[in-house]
C-alpha cells in the first residue's frame, strides 16, 4: 500500500517536468483550436458571404465551432507538446543528466501519464456531453444560415443571382444607390414565360418588414414570352411574346431577408447530438426493428411463393411424382397443345407477378439499407467517442519518446513530425471511418484501425527510447547510406595538445612492415580485378579472415601513431584508406538473406555488381595501403633515428657531467 501511494507522490522532478509541458501544451492547445477552427471557417465561407448576418450570430458561430473542435484539437496539442517538451529537455542535456542521475525514461514520462489519463476522461465526458450540443447548435445555425437570402449587395459588370431573379448592373452608385443600364431576367413564372427588363435606371428598397424588394425601374423596356403548353419547343416556331416600352414601372418581389435561425431541437435526430448511452439505445432498438422487419418480409415471400393448400396432402404429392416417373412426357407438346391466346394471358399475368414482386423487394431492400446506413452512422459516432479519448493517450506515447529520440526542441522539427503524424492518423482514422459507415468493412475494424497502428508504434517507440536507441538519428542513417552506396570514409587526425600515452615507434615501426608485406601478397595472391563468381557469393558465403585481420592491424597502427606530434606521420595516417572486409565476399551478414537475393535474379544480378565494384575498390585501397606504409616507415625510420641519437646525447652528456 506504501508503494502504490508512493507512485502518486508528486516530488520537485515531478513539478518541473509537469511545469514544462503545461506552457507549451497550453498554447499548442490554442493554436491547434485557431487552425481547426479556420480550416471548418474555410468550408463554409461561401455560406457566410453575403449574407448580412450580424455580429451576435458570427458569435454564435464562432463559439459552436470552438467548442465541437477541442475534443479534435486536445490530441494534437499533446502530440505536440509532448514532442516539444522531451525535444528541449533532450538538447539541453536534462534528459542525459535525469538518466546519470539513475531516472529512467519512464519516471520522466510519469508525471505527464498522470496529467493526461483524466484528460483522456475529459475528451470522453465532453464530446459526450458539451460537445453534442454545442454540434446540434452549430448544425441548426449552418442550416439556418445556408437557406437565409443574401443582402443586397449589388457587383457592377457580374449577373447576381437573387433566387427567382437574374439581375445585371452596368455601373452602380454607391452614395445615391442608383443602378444604371440594368439588365433583369425574371423567371418566377417558369422558364417558358420568362420576362426580360431593360432599364436605363433603376433603385432597390426593402420594404419595412424586410419580406419583399421594390425594384423601381426608369426609362425601360419589358419583354415576356406568352408560349403556351401545346408549343413544341423542338421545333423552330415563332413563339409569340409582350413588349411593354415604360418611363416608370415598379416591381415587388418576394425577399425575405431576415435571419430566421432553425431551433436546436429539430436536429436531436442526427448521431452528433446523442450521447454514448443515446446512440447505444438507438442502435439495439433499430437492430431490433430491421431484423423484424427482415422476419415478416421473409415470412411474406415464402408465403408468396409457396402457397399451400389443404387439398393436396404429402401423400398425394408423393403419389404423383411416382406415377409421373413412370410417363415420359414431352413439355413441348404439351405447351403446343395450349392455344396461344391462353399462353400469351399466362405469360403476361405471371411477368406482370413477378414484375410486382420484384418491385416490392427492391423498394424493401433500398429501405432496410437505408435503416442499416442509418445505424452504422451512429455506431461510427458511438466508435468514435472512444478512440477520440483515447488518442490523447496514445499521442502522448508518440510523441514523448519520439522528442527523447530526436533531442529537437523548438517549433520547427517538432511542430512538422507532429504535423506528418497527426495527418497520417487523420488520414487512416478517416478512411476506415468511411469504410465501415459505407459497410465495405467490419465497424470494430474500421473504426478502430487507427489505433491498432498507434498502439504498437507508440510501444515501440518507448522501447526504443528507454533503450537510448538511435533509430531517428540522422548521422546513423547517413553512415548506413554510405555504407551501402559505397563511399569512401577519409580519416581526420589532428596533432593533440595533450599526449597521455606516447607511440611506441619500434613497434609500429615493425607493424607497418608487416602490413605492408602482407598487403603485397594479398594483391598477388587474389585476383580482385576478375568479377567474383555468382553462386559463391550468395550460397558459399565464407568470411575474408585475412581481409579482417589486416584492417584490425591498420586501425591498431592508427590509433597508436595518431598520439605523435609528427605532423608529416600525421598527414600520411590521414591517407591510409578505410578497408571494407566484408563488401567483396559477402553482400549480407545474414546468410537467409544472401539466398533470398541470390534466387531473385534480378535484384542478385545488381548485388553481383556491387560486390565486383568492391572488389576493384578494395584492390586500389591496397595499393594506396602500401604507398602510405611504405612512407611511414621512412618516416618512423627517422623518427626512430633521432630519438636514438637523442638518447645517446644524453647519456654522454650525463657521462661527462
Amino acid at each position: 500500500m506504501r508503494q502504490f501511494f508512493a507512485f502518486f507522490r508528486i516530488k520537485r522532478l515531478d513539478t518541473f517536468i509537469l511545469g514544462k509541458f503545461l506552457q507549451l501544451f497550453v498554447g499548442a492547445f490554442f493554436i491547434c483550436l485557431f487552425v481547426f477552427v479556420m480550416q471548418f471557417l474555410w468550408r463554409y465561407v461561401d455560406d457566410l458571404v453575403g449574407k448580412g448576418l450580424t455580429l451576435d450570430v458570427l458569435g454564435q458561430f464562432f463559439w459552436h465551432v470552438s467548442v465541437y473542435l477541442v475534443p479534435t484539437s486536445l490530441p494534437l496539442a499533446v502530440l505536440l507538446a509532448s514532442l516539444i517538451t522531451f525535444g528541449n529537455m533532450g538538447e539541453n542535456l536534462e534528459l542525459l543528466s535525469m538518466k546519470a542521475a539513475g531516472v529512467p525514461l519512464v519516471r520522466v514520462m510519469r508525471p505527464i501519464l498522470l496529467l493526461i489519463i483524466p484528460l483522456s476522461a475529459f475528451v470522453f465526458y465532453f464530446q459526450n456531453e458539451i460537445s453534442t450540443n454545442a454540434q446540434k447548435q452549430l448544425r441548426a445555425l449552418l442550416v439556418s444560415i445556408k437557406i437565409a437570402q443574401p443582402a443586397v449587395e449589388i457587383p457592377e459588370g457580374v449577373f447576381y443571382n437573387m433566387r427567382d431573379f437574374n439581375l445585371y448592373v452596368v455601373k452602380k452608385n454607391a452614395q445615391t444607390g442608383m443602378l444604371y443600364n440594368t439588365i433583369i431576367y425574371k423567371m418566377d413564372q417558369g422558364f417558358d414565360r420568362a420576362q426580360i427588363v431593360l432599364a436605363d435606371s433603376a433603385k432597390i428598397e426593402m420594404t419595412a418588414d424586410k419580406m419583399h424588394m421594390k425594384l423601381t425601374l426608369w426609362s425601360g423596356e419589358q419583354f415576356q414570352n406568352l408560349k403556351t403548353e401545346d408549343v413544341n419547343v423542338f421545333k423552330s416556331e415563332s413563339v409569340p411574346y409582350d413588349r411593354e416600352t415604360f418611363m416608370y414601372k415598379q416591381l415587388l418581389i418576394d425577399f425575405d431577408s431576415n435571419f430566421n435561425q432553425l431551433e436546436a431541437n429539430e436536429l436531436a435526430f442526427m448521431p452528433q447530438a446523442k450521447n454514448w448511452t443515446a446512440l447505444a439505445n438507438f442502435i439495439d432498438s433499430m437492430n431490433l426493428q430491421i431484423d423484424s422487419a427482415a422476419l415478416a418480409s421473409s415470412s411474406d415471400y415464402a408465403g408468396r411463393a409457396l402457397p399451400t393448400t389443404n387439398a393436396f396432402t404429402r401423400k398425394d404429392s408423393l403419389a404423383t411424382l411416382r406415377a409421373l416417373s413412370r410417363v415420359k412426357l414431352n413439355f413441348d407438346s404439351l405447351v403446343a397443345k395450349i392455344p396461344k391466346e391462353k399462353m400469351e394471358r399466362a405469360r403476361n399475368r405471371t411477368a406482370s407477378t413477378l414484375q410486382s414482386f420484384s418491385t416490392e423487394m427492391t423498394w424493401r431492400n433500398e429501405a432496410v439499407e437505408d435503416q442499416e446506413y442509418f445505424v452504422r452512422k451512429h455506431e461510427v459516432e458511438w466508435h468514435q467517442r472512444i478512440t477520440l479519448a483515447l488518442a490523447c493517450l496514445l499521442f502522448f506515447f508518440v510523441g514523448a519518446p519520439l522528442g527523447a529520440i530526436i533531442r529537437k526542441g523548438g517549433l520547427g522539427m517538432p511542430t512538422i513530425i507532429s504535423v506528418g503524424i497527426f495527418i497520417l492518423y487523420y488520414i487512416i482514422n478517416t478512411s476506415g471511418m468511411k469504410m465501415a459507415r459505407d459497410g465495405s468493412i467490419n465497424m470494430v475494424v474500421g473504426m478502430w484501425m487507427s489505433t491498432f497502428i498507434l498502439t504498437p508504434a507508440g510501444a515501440y517507440l518507448t522501447f526504443m527510447a528507454n533503450r537510448d536507441s538511435v533509430v531517428f538519428n540522422l548521422d546513423a542513417y547517413l553512415a548506413f547510406l554510405r555504407r551501402l552506396l559505397g563511399f569512401r570514409t577519409k580519416r581526420h587526425l589532428f596533432r593533440k595538445e595533450v599526449i597521455i600515452t606516447p607511440p611506441d615507434v619500434t613497434a609500429d615501426l615493425q607493424l607497418a612492415q608487416s602490413i605492408r608485406q602482407e598487403a603485397e601478397d594479398y594483391r598477388q595472391t587474389k585476383r580482385l580485378w576478375l568479377a567474383p563468381n555468382y553462386f559463391r557469393l550468395f550460397f558459399r558465403t565464407r568470411p575474408d579472415q585475412r581481409m579482417e585481420q589486416l584492417s584490425d592491424r591498420i586501425e591498431e597502427l592508427v590509433e597508436d601513431l595518431a598520439n605523435t606530434r609528427d605532423m608529416h606521420v600525421l598527414d600520411t595516417l590521414n591517407r591510409v584508406p578505410f578497408i571494407y572486409a566484408h563488401a567483396h565476399t559477402t553482400p549480407f551478414s545474414r546468410q537467409w538473406i544472401n539466398y533470398v537475393f541470390g534466387v531473385l535474379f534480378p535484384l542478385g544480378l545488381i548485388i553481383w555488381v556491387r560486390a565486383w565494384r568492391f572488389r576493384l575498390r578494395l584492390a586500389r585501397d591496397l595499393r594506396q595501403t602500401i604507398k602510405c606504409m611504405t612512407t611511414l616507415e621512412e618516416q618512423l625510420d627517422v623518427r626512430g633515428s633521432q630519438t636514438l641519437f637523442r638518447s645517446a646525447s644524453a647519456s654522454l652528456a650525463s657521462g661527462s657531467k
